[in-house]
């Protein structure tokens, strides 16, 4: 009656070994480290940085406790923090000899001390937030008025574009202030113009003015547009820092809105505030420019120009390739003009290309520059904080139209991906500024998590004295599936890699005082039954099934009242709301699977039993 099968012991044996497993990571804690990462596309991390840090270190006499690469980074652990400085700085020195034109991040982090075994298994302790594990804290202010004044300037050029394409001849295009002032000799040139714009740039609201003999056409961005511009500036910001922070290798960073123009950014575990500035503050754009073609086939013009002597007017760049060349300083065409970019192929060679397209007014520049300088070079550069890199310069074989462009030249296809990324997103759409700073220190997030864990440590040990007391060993086998529960919940936000904050460890302490709850129900349903006149074995059996529906129903309003925290909620809320759900989980899995099982293996074998433990209620 009271037996389970073999394979349900198996099955609670295997969920309890590997809660166990994955839960062990939490216990090594953090040690200081220093991660190495690449500033520029061209540059990868690999095996060959892996082995110069590592080179680095030994040549300073520096100890280690463990050097790791990943796609993006390289990551050096060390026992404590006065020797994490000291590699940060020899580091920084070895891999960016120009700190001018540096190559790599060296920044300071924080690593798990878990063992390799267990990091082979990918067992990895939670992410902690910033108020557990410390870092740095961020407000960014956007300048709205920056992203439609952008715009405004993008929309100028436009409008030269398309009056041009439909002969409508005007005296010029200004911009005065927050408006564009387009100026006609005559009032049916003006209507002409206005029926255009009206087609083609429906986000302008017109106005007629008579300046003098001038016919005025003044335009402004209506309500609607500005609104819809600076939402799209403020989430491609969003966007961009995403892609900015990654290089940090940070955990589960927080980038959220905050209010109308403002933007929260919080990396935990990073401790090198001037470094996440600088990454913040990092761009990525596109120049299209013309190469040198005359002086660049000159060998004695080139050995003055590697030497930092260019000829006038241009600049000095090597292809990647290996091949030196001079590239005009003249932009013929920016990533302002880009409005997508996708990694893809060339469809004659199969090697791997980025794929660009332009907007109406840069089609037509590129349409131009191509069509008068057949067979000549065009260099593209990628300019990221100011330093150029060619990244191909292809002859200029036939007119190219139609505002599709692709660039290739001996990339691979993960180049090509990052190549698209940061032009696709590299960029922000409005200027930001930092208004607020803060850096919380580990020692105040590890005070954090010791008056956490004590607290849910003795809400656990007051729940199992009232438990052990009140039920005596039905109380004892509870406290077992309570702390059954706590292992699988913790072993599921490591497997997870969930972001545990001060509010998750709320959410836990909540959990053992509902989870406790379900053992309580099936405690008093079995004395019920007992009371009775039931037999013991019947009462354990009526008392878990009929108990159940019970649990169930609690336990689904919990859990939906958790999704829509889940849902609807953001940042602390969120954080809360994912322990809350998984708690609910796992205490139904503890409460009626595990303790049954105990109960099982202490009773399930008795067939003449006369009394149950479970306090002031027995039966003989």
């Amino acid at each position: 009656m009271n037996r389970y099968p073999l394979w349900k012991y198996l099955l609670i044996a295997a969920a309890m070994a590997l809660g166990l497993l994955y839960t062990l990571p939490n216990f090594y804690g953090e040690a200081p480290a220093v991660q190495v990462s690449s500033i520029k596309t061209a540059i990868k991390v690999d095996m060959k940085t892996f082995g110069r840090v590592e080179e680095t270190l030994k040549a300073a006499g520096i100890a280690h406790s463990g050097i790791f690469v990943d796609q993006n980074s390289v990551r050096a652990r060390f026992s404590d923090a006065e020797t994490q400085l000291k590699a940060k700085d020899i580091i920084e020195r070895a891999l960016n000899p120009d700190p001018e034109n540096a190559s790599y991040v060296v920044a300071l982090n924080l690593l798990s001390r878990s063992p390799a075994w267990l990091t082979s298994l990918h067992a990895q302790p939670m992410y902690l937030g910033l108020d557990l594990r410390g870092g740095v804290h961020f407000l960014l202010q956007v300048d709205m008025k920056g992203a439609l004044s952008k715009r405004l300037d993008s929309t100028s050029a436009d409008l030269r574009s398309m009056l041009r394409d439909k002969n409508v001849r005007h005296a010029g295009i200004v911009r005065e202030r927050d408006l564009l002032a387009i100026r006609f000799r005559d009032a049916d040139t003006r209507n002409k113009a206005r029926a255009a714009i009206e087609t083609s740039q429906p986000d302008l609201l017109l106005t007629e003015v008579q300046d003098g003999a001038d016919f005025k056409l003044t335009a402004t961005l209506k309500p609607e547009a500005q609104k819809r511009i600076q939402e799209f500036a403020l989430k491609q910001n969003i966007t961009t820092l995403h892609n900015r922070i990654n290089e940090l290798g940070v955990a589960e960073p927080v980038i959220q809105q905050q209010g109308a123009d403002r933007i929260v950014v919080q990396l935990p575990g990073v401790q090198d505030t001037a470094k996440a500035k600088d990454i913040l503050g990092r761009t990525a754009t596109l120049e299209v420019r013309l190469v040198d073609d005359e002086n660049s086939q000159n060998p004695a013009i080139m050995d003055e120009a590697a030497k930092g002597q260019p000829p006038v007017g241009t600049e000095y760049y090597v292809e990647r390739s290996g091949g030196p060349l001079l590239v005009k300083k003249q932009v013929v065409l920016t990533g302002d003009r880009l409005t997508d970019a996708q990694p893809g192929f060339d469809n004659q060679t199969q090697e791997p290309a980025v794929h660009l397209t332009l907007d109406s007014a840069g089609a037509r520049i590129f349409k131009d520059v191509t069509r008068e300088n057949v067979g000549r070079r065009m260099a593209i550069l990628l300019i990221e904080k100011g330093k150029g890199e060619v990244i191909t310069a292809p002859v200029i074989r036939t007119e190219i139209g139609g505002g599709r462009v692709q660039i290739s030249g001996r990339m691979s296809t993960v180049e090509a991906n990052d190549v698209a990324l940061l032009l696709r997103a590299g960029s922000l759409a409005a200027p930001m500024e930092i208004i607020e700073e803060r850096t919380i220190g580990p020692s105040l997030g590890a005070e954090n998590i010791e008056r956490g864990f004590n607290s849910t440590l003795y809400g656990f040990a007051a729940i199992a004295v009232f438990m052990t007391i009140y039920y005596l060993l039905f109380g004892l086998i509870s406290v077992v599936a309570l702390s059954t529960n706590l292992l699988l919940l913790i072993a599921l936000l490591s497997m997870l890699q969930a972001t545990l904050t001060l509010p998750g460890i709320a959410a836990i302490a909540l959990t053992l005082g509902m989870a406790i709850d379900a053992n309580v129900l099936i405690n008093e349903r079995i004395r019920e039954e007992l009371r009775n006149g039931v037999t013991p074995q019947a009462a354990i059996t009526a008392g878990y099934e009929r108990a159940f529906g019970t649990i169930l129903d609690s336990n689904v309003t919990s859990l939906i009242a958790g999704l829509a925290l889940l849902i609807f909620g953001s940042g602390p809320v969120r954080g809360f709301a994912v322990v809350h759900c998984l708690g609910i989980l796992t205490s139904m899995f503890s409460a009626v699977v595990v303790s049954r099982g105990i109960v099982n293996l202490v009773y399930g074998g008795r067939r003449k039993l006369a009394t149950l433990a479970i306090g002031n209620v027995s039966w003989k």
